[in-house]
């Protein structure tokens, strides 16, 4: 007999690459002249790095956005020819690794700039590198102090190789807020201190602020893999991770029984509950669990949502199908805890959480199947 992934996993995780890719084409249409980079940092936010990069070099993407040097190392094997920039700066000591594998760090100090100058006089050339400037979230950065300090000293500006000029929006999710337009008329300051060289603001949502915040090159990330980049308005974007539950079993309870551990949801009618095999293991938020009859955590089954009840555990979890027809619902039906029906957005807010934490927090013990990959990827 013959057994696939799936047929082996409690919980399916099938990520769409033709859903990733008509993402990145959207944003890149949304954003004009700009070029359209990615962010693939956190393992491509927990979808994997390797499928989602080559997805994105098919739909056209060249300019790549990492957080840590060893991650920027896997990427450079999978993309020989991509632009990768390492948002984290340069580590200490480690601009030879940046250099080998021809990583852009963005500087973040006057202190990594002149490791970054000096490792290239010593190595023989001036090696490309982004300079960031914090405008307001107060992260990583140069101060403007800091900034003009370093336009200042002309044989430190001598020894770099400055490929981009970047910040990072705080508030970009909240369209009216004040500090978006401080920080694109910051930013727009600082720029006027290096003409030419290409600069770099927006992140997914900031792409939806508008032609003053998109620059030469945006950097969406959880808009990619489906996040919502407008907040309190319809999604322009497909879901990207579809999470499925397998039904173990279906049980009938009793009015007055409870399920899951601590008694904690007590049926009110005689119920039926379908146990998925799906839970905190595979990356599904035990904050889900649910004292009440109607959710607000809710998986969709059959056709309709069905509400979350008791307690997530390890391994499963428990929603009421009594609404569904009698039979409609056996051993190996699935149910989908996030997709299309089950917006990855809605399902952190239940979870009081925000949708780049649940993504990235997906367990690895269920069935990981992709779709929609043309080629192996290499560039």
């Amino acid at each position: 007999m013959t057994h696939t992934p799936e047929d082996l996993a409690g919980a399916v995780l099938t990520i769409d690459l033709v859903a990733l890719k008509d993402n990145w084409r959207l944003l890149s249409q949304r954003a004009g002249e700009a070029e359209c980079g990615a962010a693939v940092k956190g393992n491509g936010y927990g979808l994997g790095i390797a499928p989602v990069a080559k997805a994105l070099w098919e739909a056209g993407c060249r300019s790549y956005f990492v957080a840590r040097p060893k991650e920027g190392e896997e990427l450079r094997a999978i993309l020989p020819q991509a632009t990768i920039y390492v948002l984290d700066g340069l580590f200490a000591g480690q601009a030879e690794f940046y250099a080998k594998l021809n990583l852009c760090p963005a500087l973040i100090s006057i202190e990594e700039a002149r490791e970054w100058a000096g490792f290239g006089r010593v190595y023989g050339r001036k090696l490309p590198c982004a300079l960031h400037v914090d405008t307001g979230i107060n992260r990583l950065g140069f101060s403007m102090s800091e900034f003009e300090a370093l336009l200042a000293d002309n044989f430190l500006m001598e020894g770099l190789n400055v490929s981009l000029l970047m910040s990072h929006l705080a508030c970009a999710d909240d369209a009216p807020h004040a500090l978006n337009e401080k920080q694109r008329d910051a930013f727009a300051s600082i720029r006027a201190h290096m003409p030419g060289v290409p600069a770099s603001l927006a992140n997914s949502s900031g792409i939806f602020l508008g032609g003053g915040f998109t620059h030469d090159l945006v950097r969406p990330g959880i808009a990619l893999y489906g996040g919502n980049p407008t907040p309190g308005l319809p999604n322009p974007m497909r879901a990207v991770a579809h999470l499925e539950g397998t039904v173990m079993q279906v049980r009938h309870v009793k009015s007055g029984e409870t399920v899951g551990y601590g008694g904690t949801w007590e049926a009110k009618r005689p119920t039926r509950i379908a146990v998925l095999g799906a839970g905190y293991k595979d990356g599904v938020p035990r904050a889900l669990s649910s004292r009440e009859d109607t959710g607000p955590a809710q998986v969709f089954l059959n056709g309709r949502r069905c509400p979350i009840i008791g307690r997530i555990s390890m391994d499963m979890m428990a929603v009421d199908i009594t609404e569904l027809m009698p039979h409609s619902v056996v051993r190996g039906t699935r149910a989908e805890i996030l997709g299309s029906h089950i917006l990855i957005d809605e399902a952190a807010a239940w979870t009081g959480t925000i949708s780049y934490e649940l993504l990235t927090r997906l367990g690895s013990r269920y069935a990981r199947l992709y779709t929609g990959l043309e080629s192996d990827g290499t560039a």
